[in-house]
């Protein structure tokens, strides 16, 4: 019975469906200091049934604050961020060998592929958590959720 379980979980969580999300994130976000870090927060934060919707709903005009008001809903951040490292390692390197992220080694960070022909489906509620995290240090975005990197 546990082998159906695990197959189902790899059905809905593998990195051909949650590699967009990646690609989409690191398209809209600000090229900064250590953003590989970032990698961890958006499969869970973007497939976490109330955050999701709240990044999709969210508009130009939102900020961390707006979107992430209620901060007793991060009771499972953690938990999710820990249960999701090894999908996160895996949809990193799908985008990088779909030629849709590069790894600058100076900045530790990633950033979308400039003349890259490969296309993705563009995940609107990660091109808005890019947005969102735009302009944020990768410590005070860890800092205002609450959780430590791993």
């Amino acid at each position: 019975m546990s082998s159906i379980v695990g197959t189902l979980y790899e059905l809905k969580y593998n990195p051909f469906e949650y590699g967009p999300f990646l690609a989409s994130f690191y398209t809209h976000l600000d090229v900064s200091e250590n953003n590989l870090l970032l990698a961890q927060l958006v499969i869970p934060l973007c497939s976490h049934p109330i955050f999701s919707q709240k990044l999709f709903n969210s508009n130009s005009r939102s900020i961390i604050w707006s979107v992430f008001d209620d901060r007793t809903k991060f009771y499972d951040l953690q938990e999710r961020i820990d249960g999701f490292q090894a999908l996160t390692e895996e949809c990193v390197q799908y985008c990088l060998i779909n030629d849709w992220l590069s790894v600058d080694e100076q900045l530790l960070s990633l950033r979308k592929c400039g003349g890259s022909d490969s296309v993705f489906t563009r995940k609107k509620s990660a091109e808005k958590l890019g947005r969102l995290f735009s302009g944020y240090t990768v410590v005070e975005i860890y800092a205002f959720l609450g959780v430590k990197p791993r």
